[in-house]
């Protein structure tokens, strides 16, 4: 049976866990979670601080050693208990997300789903890291290669997906053998603490991972990166802050995996399937209300077809139900801040300034709760600011083509390069524009492109390294070369 939000929220740790004790922040500081469809406060779990993070990173590197000498099957055996238990508290879970997330619990339960897989993914993997053992080529010497723990990590996650993004990065980091220090986002830090005491319940040694929520992310995360004792960062968040973090684990020579901003383009060419491109971009656009760096950014559609694809699109958005996450029917919920919703009004504003016309929506309504209504924008501008920024809400901005040579020259108008979507019935055009996107990942009649078997991640300023799949745990891993005279 799940349990009250109160009862669920009143289980949960203070927010700063460090040698396996939830305690207070060193200051006695304090901050709110709100929840975004009511304005109501749900939590107030600990400011950490400088001292905190002190704290934590030295117990990460204390533990090093020992974790990295657990066998690869216990850490294995963990992961997969982590993952059962989550399957089976996923009503629970999804209701915390909602709470302080904002997105419909249908949602919230697909994502418990989908962070799940994640350390059932990367239980598999811990037992199969590999080596190589060989004789050189001259043969005088046998070359013995192993991939051994990078060292203890800095976890840094965003608010939009507060349980798969920890997962992904958790998961690996288990199965690798390191340590970790962990920063939730200040705004969904809920589910962050809900899934620390389950690994808890699941084995997972003390030590291990370390905890520290904060309202201020440098105070926390600066004395980690210049401690000395830290050899990896794992960020996901935006190109701004990447680049930041970047120049001072630089000073370090930290490694660093980087999931950072998108601006996504979903073409849709002369020759798609209207139903398929429109039930593929209502899933790119509208999951997470749009709040997604994989998010559909741009939507370029041949001018033939673009008239048939803005009408039906209009109409699936104006049928949506806007609401409390957490209310049944709820198919939009709000957006996670008041300042999200007025960055998504401006970027409407500015784009019917400079000529678009609105087809559905476009008005943000009055409150409570930080909602924006699914909208539609035609004759989008190709100066207009949506063009160029992450949008990060229910905005589907529509911008006509010619060719296919014009819509991937227009795809690629972007210092970003995360996901990009094609939309045809033609194999071959397909594969043709998917080889000349420049974007990690490519959707091909399919506006849903995550998957924890799959390498997740972006090039150009989306970022560094991937998440997930085979080349997941590698991220974690540093490679060690012995060399043995023969005798």
């Amino acid at each position: 049976m799940t349990r009250s939000l109160a009862d669920i929220v009143a289980g949960l740790g203070t927010g700063i866990r460090i040698d396996g004790r939830w305690r207070d922040a060193a200051s006695g500081g304090t901050f709110d979670v709100e929840n975004p469809a009511t304005g109501e406060i749900i939590a107030t779990p600990a400011d950490g601080g400088a001292a905190d993070a002190a704290a934590a990173i030295d117990s990460a590197a204390a533990h090093q050693r020992g974790w990295a000498a657990t066998p690869a099957r216990d850490r294995a055996e963990i992961l997969r208990r982590a993952y059962e238990l989550l399957t089976e508290r996923a009503d629970e879970v999804a209701l915390l997300m909602t709470s302080e997330m904002g997105k419909p619990l249908a949602e919230a339960r697909g994502e418990v789903a989908y962070g799940a897989e994640f350390f059932r993914w990367f239980a598999e993997e811990a037992p199969r890291i590999r080596g190589d053992a060989r004789r050189s080529p001259d043969g005088a010497s046998r070359f013995i290669v192993t991939q051994e723990p990078v060292g203890p990590c800095i976890l840094i996650t965003p608010w939009n997906f507060p349980l798969a993004m920890i997962s992904r990065k958790i998961g690996p980091a288990i199965a690798a053998g390191c340590t970790m220090v962990y920063k939730p986002a200040r705004l969904t830090p809920l589910t962050s603490l809900y899934v620390v005491d389950l690994l808890t319940e699941a084995g997972l040694p003390d030590g291990v991972l370390s905890v520290v929520t904060t309202s201020s992310a440098g105070s926390v995360v600066g004395p980690w990166i210049e401690s000395g004792k830290a050899r990896k960062l794992s960020f996901t968040g935006s190109t701004e802050v990447g680049k930041s973090l970047l120049e001072q684990c630089a000073r370090g020579v930290l490694r660093t995996s980087m999931e950072l901003g998108g601006n996504a383009p979903f073409i849709v060419c002369r020759d798609a399937d209207m139903d398929v491109a429109l039930d593929a971009v209502m899933a790119a656009k509208m999951r997470n209300m749009g709040e997604a760096c994989t998010s559909a950014n741009r939507i370029l559609v041949h001018r033939s077809v673009l008239d048939d694809f803005a009408g039906r699109l209009t109409q699936r958005m104006t049928n949506l139900t806007v609401g409390d996450g957490a209310a049944e029917g709820t198919d939009v919920g709000p957006l996670v801040e008041a300042a999200a919703v007025d960055k998504v009004d401006e970027l409407v504003t500015d784009a019917v300034d400079r000529g678009a016309h609105v087809l559905c929506g476009g008005a943000r309504p009055d409150g409570p709760g930080h909602f924006y209504p699914p909208t539609v924008l035609a004759d989008v501008p190709r100066d207009a600011r949506v063009m160029e920024t992450e949008i990060f809400g229910p905005v589907a901005a529509l911008i006509p083509f010619d060719d296919d040579d014009e819509a991937v020259r227009l795809a690629n108008d972007t210092e970003f390069g995360l996901v990009s979507y094609v939309m045809t019935e033609s194999v071959d055009r397909g594969f043709a524009i998917a080889e000349q996107l420049e974007a990690g990942m490519v959707g091909f009649n399919t506006g849903l492109v995550s998957n924890p078997a799959a390498p997740f991640g972006g090039i150009k300023q989306s970022g560094l390294g991937r998440e997930g799949g085979p080349t997941g745990i590698e991220e974690f891993l540093e490679t060690k070369y012995v060399s043995i005279p023969v005798r």
